[in-house]
Order: structure tokens, then sequence, then C-alpha cells
């Protein structure tokens, strides 16, 4: 099984990486999560994760803008994104509508990133399990990376 890695996870690992002064943020993120997930495990990230994290880099104030296009450029340099694509546009729809059966939601985006994790047959890594333990037959993976 794989991970789908959320926002969340990212931006604990941009806070442990500015903290240690980690000089290569690839290969600090790769160790992180590494040491939380495991070697062989499987990662990527949805496109819309891409989006959040590209979004944090424009909204960055220019005191800290480099520093952080350069980590999440790191990021997007070693960690696959997945597309959302038909797959996981049909379970992107079937879990809205489970979701709001019920009355309840979690957010587009974060609905985005579960069904991307859905349609691969991964569960999601997030440092914020609350966001996602609502999405019926999600596994979710708790993870603090870089802590």
């Amino acid at each position: 099984m794989g991970s789908v890695l959320d926002t969340t996870v990212f931006i604990d690992l941009e806070r442990a990486a500015r903290a240690t002064a980690a000089s290569d943020s690839a290969e600090f993120v790769g160790w992180s999560l590494a040491g939380a997930l495991g070697r062989d495990e499987e990662v990527g990230i949805s496109a819309v994760t891409a989006s959040e994290l590209l979004h944090g880099v424009h909204r960055a104030s220019r005191q800290y803008r480099a520093r952080r296009e350069v980590f999440v450029e790191a990021v997007l340099g070693v960690v696959p994104v997945l597309p959302f694509d038909l797959l996981a546009a049909r379970a992107h729809a079937r879990l809205w509508a489970e979701l709001a059966a019920v009355g309840l939601d979690v957010g587009a985006h974060d609905r985005m990133v579960a069904a991307t994790a859905v349609s691969v047959g991964w569960r999601v890594a997030t440092s914020n399990i609350r966001h996602f333990d609502r999405v019926p037959g999600l596994e979710i993976v708790e993870v603090h990376a870089g802590t």
C-alpha cells in the first residue's frame, strides 16, 4: 500500500527543516518520510496538494517566499503528483454524495485528496486526521513528519 500525503505533512516538514537548518530540502523530506512511514512506502501527492503548496509560495511574505519556494520545488521534484483524473472524479462524486447524505462534509480540497487516495487504493497520510476521519472507507495514518 502507498500513502497520499496531505498538505499538513509538508507544513510540518517545512517547519522542521527550518528549525534544523536542513541544507538539502529534498534529502530532508525523503529522510523524514522514510522515518515516519517506512523506507519501502510508496508516496505521492494529489494535484490539489501541489496547488495548495504552490499557493503557500505565492502567499508567503517577501522575507520567506524564496525559502518556501525552494522547499516546495524540492518536494515537487521528489514526490510524484497523482492526477485528479476520471477515476478520482468518480471516487470524489461517490464520497461527496455519501458525506452529503449524512449531513457531513470535509471541504472540497480534502475530498479531492481522499478521492485521489481511494482511486489508487492508497491511504491518506496526514498530521490532522480530523480532516479525513469522516470519509467512509478511507484508511488514514497520522504522520508528524520531521518531529
